[in-house]
Order: structure tokens, then sequence, then C-alpha cells
């Protein structure tokens, strides 16, 4: 049965996941081109569905109605997708490009290993969100769990809560903006100035993920560049 998705358009192709397989609607999903007039799907009844919507290459919009499993919306290229409630482990795992939106929250190591696109979490993200992340630009609304932005190597990490125990943990090159409270820094992560380029990439993001925290609110993180290279009198750190 059909329902009426608030953040659903009003011409999608609407798939049941209470009478269709989950594997069917993943095949359709992947074989769809960049060319496609498909642009648009609203899935009905996800009822907590693991990898679900994976391995989108083409530019377009998926609304999922309710909360999904792990791995939802993993290795994104391009698509825009909706979940209306809570997200699982690994929520846009391995993301390349596109925007991945959770209305509610996330589970942990959201956004893990994405190389690009936007993440954002309108509610909290738990343990290890953000870990390994290579490219991809995140915006929590709420607070983080522990360990997050561990081995983080590029992109821009974005906390309008507070951030949990051993934040940016052996850090790279990833940009932590944190507007709360921050529980501890982790190995190698320490409090850098505030720039102009920092100031203009958070004020992008915050627009985009449609905040209007001021831009002074918050503070920015990263690598104190002392993990680099062998040291043994880092050896503790490691």
């Amino acid at each position: 049965m059909k329902t009426a998705l608030k953040h659903a358009e009003p011409d999608a192709i609407s798939f049941d996941l209470a009478s269709a397989e989950l594997r069917t609607l993943n095949e359709a999903l992947q074989a769809l081109d960049a060319k496609t007039n498909e642009t648009a799907w609203n899935i009905l009844n996800p009822r907590g569905a693991h990898a679900l919507a994976v391995g989108i290459t083409a530019p377009v919009n998926v609304t999922i109605d309710g909360h999904v499993g792990y791995y939802c919306a993993g290795m994104n290229d391009g698509g825009k997708i909706t979940i209306t409630g809570n997200a699982g482990p690994g929520v846009a795992e391995n993301m390349m490009s596109g925007f991945v939106h959770v209305l509610g929250d996330a589970s942990q190591a959201a956004g893990a290993t994405a190389h690009g696109g936007l993440l954002v979490i309108e509610g909290n993200a738990s343990a290890r969100c953000g870990i390994s992340m290579k490219g991809v630009d995140i915006v929590v609304k709420g607070s983080v769990g522990h360990m997050s932005a561990f081995m983080a190597q590029s992109g821009n990490l974005v906390i309008l809560g507070d951030a949990g125990e051993a934040l940016g943990d052996s850090l790279y090159e990833a940009r932590l903006f944190v507007q709360g409270e921050v529980t501890s820094l982790g190995a190698d992560c320490e409090e850098k100035p505030m720039t102009e380029e920092d100031k203009a990439i958070l004020a992008i993001l915050l627009k985009k993920s449609g905040s209007d925290a001021p831009v002074q609110n918050f503070k920015r993180y990263g690598s104190a560049r002392t993990l680099y290279h062998f040291h043994v009198d880092n050896a503790g750190a490691y």
C-alpha cells in the first residue's frame, strides 16, 4: 500500500519492501545510468533492512520511508538518498559522491572511508563517525561518540553538538569543526587557529546542510603531525 511521504517526490517510482525483495530493488537501482528518466524513487517499509540502496551510480533521488540497518547508501556515487528515520552502522560507507541525508540518528561508523559527497545527519551519530574518511564532508547536527574521525585522512567533519572521547585520534589532514564541548582529543589531534579558508569552508557546509549556526561559535581541530613518521619517543602513541 502506498503512503504519502513528506520528503518524497509525487511522481516517483514506489517500491514496497513489505512485498518485494531487497535484492530486486538494489539491482534495479544499480542498473540505472546517468541518462535514466527514472530519477525519483520512494522506498516503503524498509523495516531496518541492511545494505539498502547501495552501489547507486546514477543521479537519482531515493527517499526511504523509515529506519534502515547497516551500510545503507554504501558506495553511493552521485545519488541523493534521504532516510526519514534512523540509520544503522556504516551509513554512506565508502561514498564517492552525491548526498545522503539522515533525518534521525546514525549508529557507528557513519561515513566510514568515504571519498566524497556530503553526509548530513540531523540527529546524533554514535562512535567512530567519519572513521578513515578520505574526502567526504560530514555534518552532524547533534553530537558524536568516541573515536570520531579516527585516522581521518581528508575532508571535513562538522559537529554542531558535542564530541566524545579521543576525537581525531591519529588524524591526518581532515578538518574537524566542533560547536559544542570536546570530551578529549585523540593522539596527535590539537586545536588549530581558524583561518579565513577554514571559515569559508565551514560557512559553505553549514549552508548546504540547512544550518544557521554562526561560524564564530566553532573551534577547529587538526593534526599536530607528530605521528607522520615513526619516532621512538612517540612509540606509546602508535
